[in-house]
């Protein structure tokens, strides 16, 4: 087991010249590894100052990848420094209203009726003037 670092402290190795990552609790100093990394050192130091497990299980990496990890491993991360993730909870929908519905009626006759009338109104004009 390694040094306990706390996510302020992890969040501080942020960039090229200096780049740690969180995964599965442990920390990896993955600095050197940045001009190798296939998908681009983008990608690692965009995980920077965070829990970037998610991140790393995600992309599907294979077990060699997983185990070059220990080349990289500088310690273990306190885990009471890192913010518990909140869950998303949908917001709950309303309940069905027939009382709505009667005014969604009304509304679209309102709308519908004068577009009858009109579309009445010209065909009877079309039908004068052609007959005439």
């Amino acid at each position: 087991m390694g040094k306990i670092f706390t996510l302020a402290e992890v969040a501080q190795h942020n960039n090229s010249k200096d780049c740690w990552l969180i995964i599965n609790g442990k920390v990896y100093d993955v600095t050197k590894f940045l001009e190798d990394h296939p998908g681009g050192d983008d990608v690692l130091l965009s995980a920077t100052g965070k829990d970037a497990t998610d991140d790393f299980e995600d992309i599907g990496h294979s077990s060699s990848a997983k185990a070059m990890l220990d080349e990289y491993y500088v310690g273990d991360i306190d885990s009471s420094s890192i913010p518990s993730q909140v869950k998303y909870t949908p917001p709950k929908q309303p309940l069905y209203n027939p009382d709505k519905t009667r005014e969604f009626v009304i509304k679209l006759l309102q709308f519908l009726v004068p577009l009858v009338i009109l579309a009445g109104a010209i065909g009877i004009r079309f039908y004068t003037k052609s007959s005439a």
